[in-house]
């Protein structure tokens, strides 16, 4: 009875190691593997799981992984810019669900807007000079012409987008980051309305790098745009309409897009300081949390926010978990979902909110 029974479970082992050995890669390395290290301050705390994004290099290969949104499904939707596959899509355990690409080497700035119950994606492409509008699936809808095409610019300006948003009735917004450093308004058909911002360090209503942009509907009455000014260290707020309103300072920070969340905004430091050193420092990224007043309350992977008198002091990289990062997306149980710019090829890291 004992040898029938050995034979038995050997049996059961070896057949459950052949079952393993022929599991997908996305699935051998999805299993949850939380770091101890508590990253965050406050109400906003979180453990690291670095390998939750992980797949398989050689048949999904990432460059960076550049922005991430999330649909009414809640299917989580990554830009990168390799030219293989543009969009992965996960779940929240990190499972790939379907990927594919537009073919775009540059794919930088993703956003997602529901319009009529009907969810679009907004795909921006600064090395193309590219904004195009597509369908969950990859199909292209609609692609805005060069701002020369329509006389908001000159035939000499760059144009470099980095990011959109949608404003309440369909308006399109478009931040040329890497460009003339406008924000450009568009109506939902593509037709040109305005620009406003434009390339000056000193004057406050222009900016050094307008990264990102969102539309910021924490206030339901009076909904504006925040948009990043990063090589100024700061969140700027618009109207609606172009109009200047104010400067979020955040010293230290070379921040990415604003994301809002309920009454939060996240975002991705991509680069930071160091004690001593005022300049862009490479390796420093963290994450900045704000709550509804635009009062840092959280820094995970960074320093603690510290106010004096009323003004926040220089923050830093405190934990050395990332290197630059560039977009945070927050899901229905607020974890935070990470990807990163220029970090030796790495899928995205999970968050989990403790």
């Amino acid at each position: 009875m004992k040898r029938r029974s050995f034979l038995q479970k050997s049996a059961q082992a070896s057949s459950l190691t052949m079952a393993v050995s022929v599991l997908p890669f996305s699935i051998i390395h999805s299993k949850r593997k939380l770091e101890k290290t508590i990253l965050g301050h406050g109400d906003f705390k979180y453990r690291v799981e670095k390998a939750w994004g992980d797949l398989d290099p050689q048949k999904h290969p990432i460059n960076n992984c550049h922005e991430m949104v999330m649909d009414k499904k809640g299917r989580l939707l990554m830009l990168t810019d390799h030219q293989k596959n543009n969009v992965i899509i996960y779940d929240t355990s990190g499972k790939l669900l379907a990927n594919w690409t537009l073919n775009l080497p540059g794919a930088h700035g993703l956003t997602i807007n529901d319009e009529g119950g009907e969810e679009y994606l907004y795909i921006t492409d600064p090395s193309q000079g590219r904004v195009i509008k597509s369908t969950l699936d990859g199909k292209v809808i609609m692609e805005l012409k060069h701002p020369s095409k329509i006389g908001a610019y000159e035939k000499s300006d760059h144009f470099r987008p980095t990011e959109t948003a949608i404003g309440p009735n369909g308006d399109i917004y478009i931040a040329d980051g890497y460009g003339a450093q406008f924000i450009l308004q568009y109506d939902a058909d593509g037709n040109f309305i305005r620009k406003f911002g434009g390339d000056s360090f000193l004057s406050p209503e222009k900016f050094k790098q307008a990264h990102g942009v969102a539309l910021d509907t924490r206030d339901s009455a009076n909904p504006t745009l925040i948009c990043s000014a990063r090589i100024k260290n700061s969140f700027k707020r618009f109207s609606l309409e172009g109009e200047y309103i104010e400067d979020i300072y955040m010293p230290g920070l070379y921040v990415s897009r604003p994301v809002i969340n309920d009454e939060n905004i996240y975002s991705g430091v991509c680069f930071g300081m160091i004690e001593g050193n005022y300049n862009m420092q490479l390796n420093q990224g963290f994450v900045t949390i704000l709550d509804k007043n635009n009062k840092v309350v959280s820094n995970p992977g960074g320093t603690a926010p510290i106010y004096k008198d009323g003004t926040l002091q220089i923050m830093h990289q405190e934990q050395p978990i990332f290197k630059h990062c560039h977009d945070v997306c927050v899901d229905n149980d607020k974890n935070l979902y990470v990807c990163q710019w220029n970090a030796n090829k790495v899928y995205p890291y999970k968050l989990h909110r403790v």
